[in-house]
């Protein structure tokens, strides 16, 4: 009576060695819900595959993989004054994102010894130092002579093609610097080929990859999602049913399944696009809405079946029209789900 997780355990090792095998340097993010498959199972995961430093979100996210992974611990959300001093046990271990001057200077006063790395204000404008920036970055460490700077970090864009004169040109902003000690890279959301031409481009640095998605759901084939039904009803048409006493369109059955909107299901974030097309597909989905039709991630016979209503909170109510083969209570259905929005109540790894 669950939403379920079923992971192919075998396939998703696999996959998780070819990364690893083809990403030298591979630093795993892991962070949010874990996508999907939890923060814990993927400390433990990445502990598994011999790598030496893992990424988390934020510093609240520390003490969950610190218990289950012995390296170190990359937080990727910039360190601000107001963050909270940390675990004794774990300040050796992690290595604090810097993206103003500010917090260079508050950082190195709390802590000398601090571990950091130096993030590069990229096209995505979210954080980071411009080129002038990390010259006074690299005259303020001068006199920190007990810094210890790990490197610089590069947080650029999804998609919109290559990234590399971007990285080119951050690069040479920050040689140009003089930044003592800098022997590191460490980039996310370049692929094989970029990496391969930053790699030889720079061939002095050390180049950590830190990759999360394409590492922990790369093979979707190896992930089931399912839900149970847990009842179904008969309806005829004009039949009044669910919360807001709406009326079935026609006669067919109504299917109670577990997964509701504190399991994720049922929320949408913008995608971001802006084509005719994806913008045509969001006035159709607002039309079904208003007519009571909504399209759910759930199917049946492959084929995905219509809300009844919105979803609750820990189960949804489908509409499967008068012909079609109605599964039976206690059956199990696909569920199609947005892996870091989702909480399962179960995870299979086979």
């Amino acid at each position: 009576m669950s939403l379920t997780l079923t992971v192919d355990g075998d396939r998703w090792r696999s996959h998780l060695r070819s990364v690893a095998e083809a990403s030298p340097g591979l630093v795993p993010v892991v962070k949010g819900n874990g996508y999907g498959l939890t923060l814990g199972r993927l400390a433990r995961r990445s502990e598994w595959l011999g790598v030496d430093t893992i990424a988390v979100g934020t510093y609240t996210e520390l003490p969950e993989v610190a218990r289950r992974f012995s390296g170190s611990l990359v937080v990727l959300t910039p360190w601000r004054p107001f963050v909270d001093d940390l675990d004794p046990t774990l300040a050796a271990r992690v290595i604090h994102t810097l993206g103003r001057i500010e917090d260079v200077e508050a950082l190195l006063a709390r802590d000398p010894r601090a571990r950091f790395v130096l993030e590069l204000r990229t096209s995505m404008v979210r954080h980071g130092f411009l080129a002038r920036g990390l010259w006074e970055a690299a005259d303020r460490l001068r006199r920190h002579p007990g810094a210890r700077l790990e490197g610089l970090a590069l947080h650029l864009p999804l998609g919109q093609g290559s990234h590399l004169g971007e990285v080119r040109r951050l690069l040479n902003d920050a040689v140009a610097a003089g930044l003592d000690g800098l022997d590191t890279i460490w980039v996310s959301h370049l692929v094989g080929a970029e990496l391969d031409w930053l790699r030889a481009a720079y061939a002095d640095f050390t180049i950590r990859p830190r990759i999360g998605t394409a590492l922990w759901l790369g093979d979707r084939s190896a992930l089931r999602v399912t839900s149970t039904v847990l009842d179904v009803h008969r309806v005829d048409r004009g039949d009044v049913f669910g919360y807001r006493g709406r009326q079935a369109p026609r006669a067919g059955h109504l299917l109670i399944v577990s997964g509701g909107t504190a399991h994720g299901i049922g929320l949408e974030s913008p995608t971001g696009e802006s084509s005719l097309k994806a913008r045509a597909a969001t006035l159709a989905r607002g039309g079904l809405d208003a007519a009571g039709f909504v399209r759910s991630p759930f199917s049946v016979d492959a084929k995905l079946r219509l809300f009844a209503e919105p979803p609750h909170m820990q189960a949804s109510m489908l509409f499967v029209p008068r012909g079609t083969r109605v599964p039976e209570v206690g059956a199990q259905i696909d569920v199609r789900v947005r892996y870091t929005a989702t909480s399962f109540d179960r995870i299979v790894v086979t």
